[in-house]
């Protein structure tokens, strides 16, 4: 069988959340949230696991999750450090905030060189985003510079307990991406929600938007468009900008407007569920033992 990888982004420091949100347990038998995002992508056909993380985290991550996965599936890790730089640059005295989802996925290049999914640790997508995202990288008839992104409804992925950001999403009558737009501040509010523009206008967003969760396949030709997209990052970055990220979604943003990429937008109804403030907790323990007590999950996972 083909190796096909899970990526998962566990580098964040949690800032909101006031912790290591990542390694909080929301589960019945304390699994955190990653373990359902790996045994659902398991259960679906993945079969090695990359986790994305930070070297000060490593004897904390290994203890709490990496240490079990690897009885159940190839397990690897990858650092993300603010000096992993390509040659030439060298990281600014006063940064301390990291490069973003791009250069995360970027320290993956030499580990991962088969087709991969990409999501974040802390959040929950459900089982069909994994089975419709295997299946499109297990296809033989798409090219490498066919990508695909699990296109989640806006209204699905809102917390109660504060702003969000996402990524709303246009597609062609065809389901292929033609525009992603990273919107910050989105709120419900009544039949609609709120949210900001770059320049901070107000904006109205229908709750049946398509929203990118971060959760992505793509083919290991990804690497060579990620890599000359930060060099390009680098070099026009201003000396005071000093918390600008290289973002995921604005690279697959300017992939597709520039045609070097085709990226297919797979519809789930699957409900997102996440800790972006320490509020969630609650809900997110809740969420799970209703789909434990629904029978789509064990009461302990990986027995």
């Amino acid at each position: 069988m083909t190796d096909t990888s899970l990526v998962i982004m566990a580098a964040g420091m949690g800032s909101r959340f006031g912790g290591i949100k990542q390694l909080e347990p929301v589960g019945p038998s304390g699994e955190i949230i990653m373990d359902y995002s790996i045994y659902d992508a398991l259960e679906a056909g993945f079969n090695k696991i990359v986790f994305i993380i930070r070297k000060d985290l490593e004897k904390d991550f290994k203890e709490v999750i990496g240490n079990r996965i690897e009885k159940h599936a190839k397990v690897e890790y990858v650092y993300q450090e603010l000096n992993q730089l390509p040659r030439g640059f060298t990281k600014p005295e006063e940064r301390t905030k990291p490069w973003g989802t791009g250069q995360a996925v970027l320290c993956c290049k030499d580990i991962v060189k088969e087709p991969f999914a990409v999501i974040n640790a802390d959040d929950y997508y459900g089982k069909e985003a994994f089975q419709i995202i295997y299946k499109f990288l297990n296809t033989s008839s798409f090219s490498s510079n066919e990508y695909c992104m699990a296109g989640f409804i806006l209204g699905n992925t809102l917390s109660e307990n504060g702003t969000v950001t996402r990524g709303v999403c246009r597609a062609d009558a065809d389901s292929v991406l033609s525009d992603i737009v990273e919107t910050s501040g989105i709120m419900k509010d009544g039949d609609h929600a709120l949210a900001k523009d770059k320049q901070g206008m107000d904006i109205i967003l229908s709750l049946d938007s398509i929203v990118s969760m971060n959760m992505w396949g793509f083919k290991p030709g990804l690497f060579i468009e990620l890599e000359k997209g930060f060099v390009k990052f680098l070099s026009n970055i201003g000396k005071n900008e000093l918390k600008k990220e290289y973002l995921l979604p604005e690279v697959v943003g300017e992939l597709t407007h520039t045609n070097k990429a085709v990226v297919h937008v797979l519809k789930t109804s699957d409900r997102w569920f996440g800790v972006t403030y320490k509020e969630d907790k609650e809900t997110v323990v809740n969420s799970i033992r209703s789909l434990v007590n629904e029978g789509v999950y064990p009461v302990k996972l990986f027995t």
